[in-house]
């Protein structure tokens, strides 16, 4: 093969040279590449810095180009097509060769842009962000971010000296920008320099990250994933059958604080500790709160930079897909708690991403949080939408994370959450509703039902809106659950006070059962309550050490029975004394026999396996939640003595029964009506002795006669223990429910 002819290209015109330098072109694959003119191939780079740049066509074949300042170097081939060429530029300690990405065709389809334009890219993290690949036969990464009001963007990182200059990107149809950077390799850092319409430069991490630095550097990080999975029979279960007609209890976790030591946690350590923790202790599945990319350790993951990227504080991405995959494989669910209702500003991140509003609602009356002093997300633009959704599926189906539970729900649905009068505007029919984010929720839970089959959504809601968990097509949310916070409320409130009081609030622990068919509730005692000064469930009992283990035995006893599904915070399992703090974990030292209350918060925790197991055996205890036929009162007004009984029931399963004394006196020769003759089993007694009870009880059962009680056709006369609760199982399944 010969040598090309060459000669001087033609300059570009100042105006176009200006744009190209300054950072402002729309197209700078007008100008750089290879364009055919006249016969001619010119062929264009930028690489500032350089001291000379060889145009490679073959092997030995090297043309010098001609620099035409400022980094711009070119060559104009007598030849009618372009060939195939590489970049070789020489620097003052090293020589880069490299294929010339500006000879390539946009690596991200029209039909994809169009699709997210639109709101309906279900996997958006295939078409934005970094994406290392083959393409056109160059390795290298493709960088793509949406930024409609940027003048300019340029991407830089490792592979360009981070010197914002040699990478301009072009402007595709839908405002998203695109490059395509050969060398460029996984593992590699970079941000996007961009150029507001103010004329200010921000370098910004990518919304799209998959991966990123180790905070407080704040850098995106070119990412791929060689896991391979090992929880197919897991995935496959999941779908088998809907969780609302299975046992659900969750164990809440700080990843970072669940040892309750200050060396780093890791998400492999976690795997090898946590997951059989939680196996003996018989949960169904883990909650992690918020594991997506936050600098700021102090908000517990709530304050999210990074989307898509699992925070690299504990690992990589695949680290954190060996803890998920190892919690399948030990029969263990995975929810994350994720965070689509308010963002941070930092201005390296999503706030004002390219100079102006754009994830945020540009209002600030619908666009500013005034308590936690974050950005709003805009629902009312279908990118944005689209950017949330697609990242519920990312972690449902990329992670295989088997439920999200969607935090700050109530402050989503109105506009004067938390807004003082005149300091919000109705919406379009004169309403404080959000309508935006009423239609984002539905969209969301929607694209979950139809895209990660067996996967549960659950809405932490305090408000009454209705039909939260009824489905989108009947007019509702379509959540799987939703957060019972009035329970909750309730029960903190009821324990707190002095035993001789309760009598008194007796509603405190009625009244969440009498609307338990309204939804499908989870009942949760969360990291919520156990910080900011509220205390811990054991530290809001008054009395001594024994009165507060028994007390809260009752509580547990009485919320495993409940209606709904269950979700307890680290440390609660045995009563820790002190508040939560994350700089601390949980207080291990608590369960040390030892110590003076320690057989009390190891009574506890055995409790709690107790609970777990009998709640799984049972089907009347979980079959049916939310099905008004499976409960039943027994008596509800037993105000005098400060005692709460109710019924279970699933058909074709022994009835359950829960009896709850929360007074501090015993109860003998108590009657209590049953729908059923015969002997009761007694599965749970809160007062046993290894539980650090007295062992007052009913000697494991009690006979049901023919005299009709509490609205009842048979009763029996039992002893309840002070501040306790007793579980009694039926002699049989009834075919009837009594």
């Amino acid at each position: 093969m010969t040598a090309s002819q060459t000669s001087r290209s033609e300059p570009l015109s100042a105006r176009e040279r200006q744009r190209l330098l300054t950072g402002v072109h729309s197209n700078p694959h007008a100008a750089l590449g290879a364009h055919r003119q006249d016969g001619q191939i010119t062929i264009r780079v930028l690489r500032p810095y350089a001291e000379a740049v060889h145009l490679r066509t073959a092997p030995g074949i090297a043309h010098e180009m001609h620099a035409e300042g400022d980094g711009l170097f070119s060559i104009t081939l007598a030849e009618p097509a372009s060939p195939d060429y590489t970049i070789d530029a020489r620097y003052a300690d090293s020589n880069h060769v490299t294929p010339d990405g500006y000879s390539l065709p946009p690596s991200v389809s029209d039909r994809d842009l169009a699709a997210f334009s639109e709101g309906r890219c279900a996997e958006l993290w295939k078409v934005l962000g970094a994406h290392h690949r083959n393409f056109n036969g160059v390795n290298g990464v493709g960088f793509t971010v949406w930024a409609p009001h940027a003048q300019g963007v340029f991407v830089t990182g490792d592979f360009d000296h981070w010197s914002g200059r040699t990478f301009p990107m072009r402007l595709l149809p839908g405002n998203v920008w695109e490059v395509f950077v050969p060398g460029a390799k996984p593992g590699d850092l970079y941000k996007f320099r961009i150029h507001t319409p103010s004329g200010r430069i921000v370098e910004k991490a990518d919304p799209m990250a998959q991966a990123t630095e180790v905070p407080p550097a704040t850098a995106s990080q070119v990412c791929t994933s060689a896991y391979q999975w090992n929880d197919t029979a897991w995935m496959r279960d999941r779908q088998s059958e809907p969780w609302t007609a299975r046992p659900v209890s969750i164990y809440e976790v700080h990843a970072g604080s669940w040892s309750g030591t200050h060396s780093p946690t890791t998400y492999r350590e976690l795997a090898e500790t946590l997951i059989p923790y939680v196996q003996e202790r018989g949960f169904t599945h883990i909650e992690f709160m918020p594991l997506t990319g936050h600098p700021y350790g102090g908000s517990w993951g709530y304050q999210v930079t990074s989307y898509y990227a699992p925070t690299p504080k504990y690992g990589t991405p695949d680290d954190f897909r060996y803890l998920i995959d190892t919690c399948h494989q030990a029969g263990i669910g995975v929810i994350l708690d994720w965070v689509p209702a308010h963002f941070p500003r930092d201005d390296w991140a999503l706030a004002r991403f390219d100079g102006l509003p754009l994830y945020e609602h540009p209002d600030p009356q619908r666009g500013e949080h005034p308590d936690w002093g974050t950005y709003i997300f805009d629902w009312g633009r279908a990118e944005v939408r689209n950017f949330l959704t697609s990242n519920a599926l990312y972690w449902l189906t990329n992670f295989h994370i088997d439920g999200l539970r969607v935090d700050a729900v109530a402050s989503m649905l109105y506009l004067d959450y938390s807004r003082p009068p005149g300091g919000w505007k109705p919406n379009e029919i004169g309403g404080r509703e959000n309508l935006d984010a009423v239609t984002f929720l539905q969209e969301l839970t929607t694209a979950v039902e139809n895209h990660a089959p067996g996967a549960i959504t659950i809405a932490e809601d305090s408000t009454t809106w209705p039909g939260v968990t009824r489905p989108v097509r009947l007019g509702g949310l379509g959540f799987t659950f939703k957060w019972n916070m009035g329970w909750m409320n309730d029960v903190l409130r009821y324990i707190s006070r002095e035993p001789q009081h309760r009598g008194y609030h007796h509603n405190e622990v009625t009244f969440s059962l009498m609307n338990v068919a309204s939804e499908q509730f989870l009942l949760p005692l969360s990291h919520d309550e156990v910080v900011h000064g509220k205390g811990t469930l054991w530290s809001r009992i008054p009395g001594t050490s024994a009165t507060k283990a028994s007390v809260l035995r009752a509580l547990l006893a009485s919320m495993w029975a409940h209606p709904g599904k269950k979700l307890l915070f680290m440390g609660q399992e045995f009563g820790q004394s002190d508040e939560w703090c994350e700089m601390r974990g949980v207080d291990w030292f608590e369960t040390n026999p030892s110590t003076h209350d320690g057989a009390l918060h190891n009574g506890i925790t055995r409790l709690v396996d107790h609970l777990n197991s009998a709640y799984r055996s049972e089907a009347a205890l979980w079959q049916s939640d939310g099905q008004p036929e499976t409960f039943t009162w027994i008596d509800a007004s037993d105000t005098h003595n400060s005692v709460v009984s109710f019924l279970r029931h699933h058909r074709g399963s022994p009835s359950i029964a829960c009896v709850v004394n929360f007074s501090s006196t015993a109860l003998h020769d108590y009657r209590l009506g049953l729908p059923q003759l015969g002997t009761w089993t007694e599965i749970v007694n809160t007062d046993a002795e290894e539980y650090g009870g007295h062992g007052i009880g009913n000697f494991g059962a009690v006979l049901a006669t023919d005299e009709p009680w509490h609205g009842h056709r048979a009763s029996a006369v039992i002893t309840i223990p002070a501040a306790s609760a007793l579980w009694l199982r039926a002699p049989q399944a009834q075919s009837t429910l009594g």
